[in-house]
């Protein structure tokens, strides 16, 4: 299974919550609300969940082996940084600068 595409959704300059991002994996499987987290000077990525009765959450997906992980989380976070650059050179403009735009622009 191969990672074809990384949409970064939304992305946030306050808090550890860096950005939410959508991932594809063979042009036919997406895998929506990923979150890139920046805590303690490293970057991961938290797999969507939900929240158990008991106040507790759940991966509702997650990969299940090392490699697998790295490969996510190394492609999720260099495209977070790619797209981080792509504003800082004027590439793209900031999302927060045209907020409807971008909602109907990544919108599927």
């Amino acid at each position: 299974m191969q990672i074809t595409d990384v949409k970064i959704r939304k992305i946030f300059d306050e808090g550890p919550m860096k950005a939410v991002v959508s991932i594809t994996f063979d042009n036919m499987l997406a895998l929506h609300d990923v979150k890139v987290i920046n805590a303690r000077d490293k970057f991961f990525v938290v797999m969507p969940s939900r929240k158990n009765p008991d106040g507790t959450y759940r991966d509702i997906v997650h990969p299940i082996n090392s490699a697998m992980r790295i490969t996510l989380e190394d492609t999720v976070i260099g495209a977070y940084f790619k797209y981080l650059k792509d504003i800082e050179d004027g590439v793209i403009p900031h999302p927060n600068s045209y907020k409807d735009e971008y909602i109907e622009a990544f919108a599927d």
